[in-house]
């Protein structure tokens, strides 16, 4: 297998510390059974590169959407930087490979878990940062991730909850309390911890009006809004 700097090459990237691309790929658990290394576990550089990544995004999204207000903006930038989109480019990286974790971890399948790949990829923007600067963390992020945004790739998160909200608001459905009245209950979870599938209707005045199911809650709400909004899109049409 190659190694991490050579897969890093392909994106011209080389670090002048190596140490802090090895901390960005040292989980906790690795760090608390191997106490006697020099090298820190990743959190610290994870909340550096959350910040970085948080920063060049948003300038990306004021720039292209120059008309937009700040609340559409607000929920593109969730939908790019949501955890199951960066677990995902850990993966199409192949960073996953090169997690350090430790025994317990890795035997609970630490290494295909979301939470601990988002926190990889953000890491490693991190270590890229202190390396180097934020134009090279930038410029990673134009490489890697911007052209999945404007290919499209992010269609599959939008944020249908929002958009199914808005049209009981402009059918004037509102309850007392001037809420739209739309509950997402989870109706059934299974599977391993590291990997559970969750179940969830979307209920309206006590009817199920759309279901979906998902690795997270928060997707399988996404699910079932978007059920619910193609049907309430073609009972529009009809």
């Amino acid at each position: 297998m190659e190694t991490l700097q050579e897969k890093l090459s392909a994106y011209q990237i080389v670090f002048d510390h190596p140490e802090l691309l090895e901390e960005a790929f040292t989980h906790k658990s690795y760090y608390f059974e191997h106490q006697s290394s020099s090298v820190f576990h990743n959190e610290r550089l994870e909340f550096l590169g959350d910040a970085a990544l948080g920063f060049v995004i948003v300038e990306y999204l004021y720039k292209t959407y120059p008309n937009e207000r700040e609340g559409i903006l607000t929920e593109k930038k969730i939908s790019i930087v949501r955890r199951e989109s960066l677990a995902d480019f850990s993966r199409k990286l192949g960073f996953d490979q090169y997690l350090k974790l430790g025994n317990g971890e890795e035997k609970s399948g630490g290494r295909d878990n979301d939470a601990n790949l988002e926190n990889l990829f953000e890491a490693f923007l991190g270590a890229l940062l202190m390396d180097k600067d934020l134009m090279a963390v930038k410029q990673f992020i134009y490489t890697v991730m911007i052209p999945e945004i404007e290919n499209g790739s992010y269609d599959k998160v939008t944020d249908y909850k929002t958009a199914l909200q808005e049209i009981f608001y402009t059918a004037g459905v509102i309850d007392q309390n001037n809420q739209i009245p739309l509950v997402y209950e989870v109706v059934d979870q299974r599977g391993p911890v590291h990997a559970p599938i969750f179940e969830v209707d979307v209920v309206f005045e006590g009817r199920t009006i759309g279901h979906g199911q998902g690795k997270s809650k928060k997707i399988a709400e996404q699910a079932a809004a978007r059920a619910a909004f193609l049907t309430q899109k073609k009972q529009q049409k009809d």
